[in-house]
């Protein structure tokens, strides 16, 4: 990576980490998993912006704002994933790697989990690791961006 700034962005329900479903999710709040996933890039020499939102249109209007402020972007969109096109197409202009990030393993939960409208736009992506699978991300973007 020739710079070192990554955009991480969460989306809807991020916020309720700590209550939602710990078989899924851990039991990990919002504040515990942002401090975890500071001090992976700390460790990786990257500055790190984080951004949360329950609101798609302010998460649409983040990703507007990330060209030229930022050389890669780690996102876990929650729920959007599987249907967001607004996010996708916001997406698609940006020239930075982006990689997509979940929890919880989408690809072996509900049917309609399996499904993500960012396959085509992410370089990567992470799911079922729990906090680490930012770890695996942000490493992805410093050997890869």
């Amino acid at each position: 990576m020739t710079r070192n700034r990554v955009e991480v962005l969460h989306g809807v329900n991020l916020s309720e980490l700590g209550r939602r479903d710990r078989e899924q999710y851990g039991g990990v709040t919002y504040q515990e998993l942002q401090v975890r996933v500071g001090e992976f890039g700390r460790e990786l020499d990257l500055e790190l912006r984080f951004f949360q939102t329950n609101h798609e249109g302010h998460f649409v209007e983040r990703l507007h704002r990330l060209e030229g402020i930022a050389d890669g972007i780690v996102l876990n969109p929650g729920a959007w994933t599987h249907y967001a096109w607004s996010i996708h197409d916001a997406l698609e202009p940006l020239s930075v790697p982006i990689v997509e990030v979940h929890l919880s393993n989408v690809d072996e939960r509900d049917e309609w989990r399996r499904t993500s409208v960012l396959n085509d736009i992410v370089a990567a992506r992470f799911v079922g690791e729990g906090p680490d699978g930012y770890r695996q991300a942000l490493q992805y973007l410093k050997e890869n961006a």
